[in-house]
């Protein structure tokens, strides 16, 4: 298992939070709504921001939030645009792109 999981980043690990002792606190913050993002070799950002049964506006704000979080983490080295393209998908669906100009930030 672990040859098949470990190269894509699926294998249970502490630092992640897929393994805990803590299992209160995990429950709690995941009914928080913690969400984790992944950055792949690419510097492509996945994270997911609703369900396709969500209202427009619940999917506008949690995009909007989730957007000025990644800007927030933005190292003080980074020089530059930070995010140059925004596309956002179903899980198989085609991409649409957004206009990150468009954001007030």
């Amino acid at each position: 298992i672990g040859r098949v999981l470990g190269p894509k980043g699926l294998m249970p690990n502490p630092k992640t939070g897929t393994v805990t002792f803590e299992v209160e606190k995990a429950i709690g913050e995941i009914k928080a709504g913690k969400v984790e993002y992944r950055v792949d070799k690419a510097g492509n950002i996945h994270v997911p921001i609703g369900k396709v049964s969500f209202e427009d506006e619940k999917l506008v704000e949690n995009f909007t939030t989730m957007y000025d979080t990644i800007l927030k983490a933005k190292p003080a080295a980074a020089k530059g645009v930070y995010v140059k393209n925004v596309a956002v998908t179903s899980t198989m669906g085609p991409g649409v792109k957004v206009d990150a100009s468009t954001f007030n930030v």
